[in-house]
């Protein structure tokens, strides 16, 4: 039973990796801001992109409604975030598909910059007569090794303009031209990386050991490239985001929208008398 609800807490975690994206670095050649004249498409695309990518920084929070497709699983999220000192997130989860233990049944899932807390008693699933599942960001990146070390920083740096920044630093991007998105319309840029070129490009904190081992991690699973496709509106914030990750014998499809920029979120930890450690959860 306790396997379970450790793979249930887990999603969660992996849920919320996916609405901000891999790290990127800054690149220091993305040009201006604005397209321009004399640009060339590159040039234009990466000058767009670093204009949004502050714009949507300096929002500080969002709406967020996402969803991430891992093989036969659903995972559909909705809420708030805010990112304006570390990453604060008040946030309904709903899985579906697979073996998933708590199918069909929203839960409340609330981030911090240290930590995430899931309400299992809300699935049905409260743990020793407590509700609150705690997971904290050390804890993951000592079991998950790089991975985890990875996951650790993205949680505790989290923001929407990450999928912008990388494709920055890339330097492979391109417009796709102006779409429709829920009524508002935005230009469309698209960008492919390798798993070599996605590894070299994580956050300065994970060391070249670190480093290595991701990238052995992800070929193993198969994992060849990820596309990123990023939607940005008239006036320069990320209103959608979508990442494919190809190669591997399980899909990955994580589509997110972002919307009502600068909207009031507040986090309150749930009371320690009604919460429970996951590596208590997890232990056999």
């Amino acid at each position: 039973m306790r396997s379970t609800r450790m793979a249930a807490v887990v999603a969660g975690v992996v849920m919320v990796a996916g609405l901000t994206a891999c790290n990127g670095g800054k690149s220091d050649n993305a040009g201006g801001s604005g397209g321009g004249s004399g640009k060339s498409p590159l040039e234009a695309a990466l000058a767009s992109l670093k204009t949004a990518s502050e714009k949507t920084d300096g929002k500080k929070s969002a709406k967020v409604d996402g969803e991430i497709k891992n093989g036969p699983s659903t995972q559909t999220m909705k809420g708030a975030m805010d990112w304006s000192d570390g990453m604060r997130m008040d946030v309904d989860i709903t899985q579906a598909g697979g073996q998933s233990p708590v199918a069909g049944k929203p839960m409340k899932a609330l981030y911090t910059p240290t930590a995430m807390f899931m309400n299992m008693g809300a699935a049905g699933m409260p743990v020793g007569g407590k509700n609150w599942v705690k997971y904290d960001y050390d804890a993951l990146a000592k079991k998950m090794g790089p991975a985890g070390a990875l996951l650790k920083d993205q949680m505790n740096n989290n923001n929407p303009n990450r999928a912008m920044q990388l494709l920055i630093a890339s330097g492979k991007v391109k417009e796709a031209g102006k779409e429709d998105v829920r009524g508002v319309q935005a230009t469309h840029y698209t960008g492919t990386l390798s798993v070599s070129e996605l590894t070299r490009m994580q956050s300065k904190s994970l060391s070249e050991q670190d480093l290595k081992a991701l990238e052995a991690q992800l070929k193993a699973a198969g994992t060849e490239n990820e596309t990123i496709d990023l939607w940005i509106s008239s006036d320069n914030l990320l209103v959608k985001k979508r990442e494919q990750m190809t190669g591997g014998a399980t899909t990955f499809d994580s589509t997110v929208y972002y919307s009502d920029y600068g909207t009031k979120v507040t986090v309150t930890e749930p009371p320690a008398g009604d919460t429970v450690d996951f590596d208590k959860v997890s232990q056999p």
